[in-house]
This record gives structure tokens, sequence and C-alpha cells, in this order.
């Protein structure tokens, strides 16, 4: 196997066990010698992925002392703190953290929606939350679920700003997940659902204001209910 191959392996598998909680934050990393051991590489092999994983802000290497694991807030690549946010131990904080991101691109892309937001697109988010209704009665949350991620999704299409839906669309497959564990309480269904229906008054209305509030409320919202009926906290 290419040196690259071998490097990208080994990295992938220190970030796997840094995601898991086996190398929580603040904690070093295995010696040089003893990952060449269990990967059956070369040290230069082991060196680089270790410095891959340095460059991602993920651990930082300290002379004399070892290879200590940095913080999630310290890393720079989305990839894997979205990996973390998805997989990690420390799913309070990064569901959390998940929301609040959340709020800070959705109210604004609410604002922007509402005066963009064409006759079609509009007919769109009516249609889905109707889906979102049906599913409620049926308790079909696979369906809840997926009706509740495109109607956030049209209103992302509708602010047409490009950088925005390309921002949030690696957050996808995470949201995707969360939702359909939050999803199976029966309270935050119909909660989401009375949010959802101000939020489509709202662009009714085609107020930018009002729009910005409506989504700003359903996230306060949904992080009470993540907080209440979820986390227990």
């Amino acid at each position: 196997m290419a040196r690259q191959s071998l490097v990208g392996m080994v990295s992938d598998d220190l970030l796997n066990r840094i995601v898991s909680g086996e190398f929580p934050p603040g904690s070093t990393l295995p010696r040089e010698l003893d990952l060449t051991m269990q990967h059956e590489v070369s040290r230069m092999t082991v060196r680089e992925a270790v410095k891959t994983l340095e460059a991602q802000g993920m651990v930082r290497i300290e002379r004399g002392r070892g290879t200590f694991v940095n913080p999630l807030n310290l890393w720079t690549t989305m990839e894997a703190v979205l990996r973390a946010a998805s997989e990690g131990e420390n799913d309070a904080m990064a569901s959390i953290q998940l929301i609040e991101l959340r709020r800070m691109l959705e109210t604004g892309a609410a604002e922007i929606a509402a005066e963009r937001m064409s006759a079609e697109e509009l007919e769109s988010i009516r249609k889905h939350l109707a889906t979102m209704r049906s599913a409620h009665q049926a308790n079909n949350v696979a369906h809840f679920v997926e009706a509740d991620l495109a109607f956030h999704d049209v209103i992302l299409q509708a602010s047409g700003n490009v950088f925005l839906v390309v921002l949030f669309k690696p957050l996808s497959i995470v949201l995707a997940a969360r939702r359909a564990e939050t999803s199976n309480v029966v309270r935050i269904q119909a909660n989401a659902i009375e949010a959802h229906t101000h939020i489509v008054r709202a662009f009714e209305s085609r107020d930018s204001e009002r729009a910005r509030l409506a989504m700003d409320s359903h996230m306060t919202q949904t992080m009470n209910d993540l907080k209440q009926y979820i986390l227990h906290v």
C-alpha cells in the first residue's frame, strides 16, 4: 500500500479513537513507537499521520512531552467536527452547539427569504407542513423528519444566497440523525408543527422581521425541547 494511503489509514484510525472518547481532550496519544507496532507501519508514516491531525487543529505536539488531543473548539476541519458531533461522546454539547449554529444561519435565511420566496416555494413549504401534520397523526417519524428537513431546505434555497446553501449542506447528515432522535418525542413533534405554522404565516405576510422572529422562536423552542425531553437538563 502506498505510504500516503497508509498515512490516511493511521490518521483516520486516530481520529476515530479521538471521536469515540478513547483519547479525550487533554489526553496524550500513544507513543510513536507504539503506534508503529499497532498499525505495522514505519515511524515516518506515523509521524506524517500525526502531523495531519496537527494541521487540522485536532492535536498539538509538545516536544519532550508528547502529542495532546485538543478540545473540539480548536479543530479547524468541518468534516472532523461533524464526525465528532454525530459520533462523539460529548453528545449534549454537540447537540446544543448545533442548534446555536442553526439559529445563526436560519434566522438570517428566513429574514432574507421572506421577500424573495416565490409562490411555488411558498406552496412547497405549505405542503411540507401538511406532510408533517399527517406524519405526526400517523406516528411516522421517518416521514415527519423528511418533511421537516425539506421545509427548512426550501427556506435556505429561497434566500437565494448560494454561500449559505453550500455552508449548510455538510450539516444535513448530522441534522437528519438529530431530528430522528428528537422527533421520536410526540410533544416535540407537536411543538415543531406549531412553530412551522407560524413560520409559514410569516412568509405569507412577506414580512422579513416577522419571518426572522418566527424562525428565532422556533430555534428557542427547539433548544428548550432538546434540554427538557432529550438531555434532561
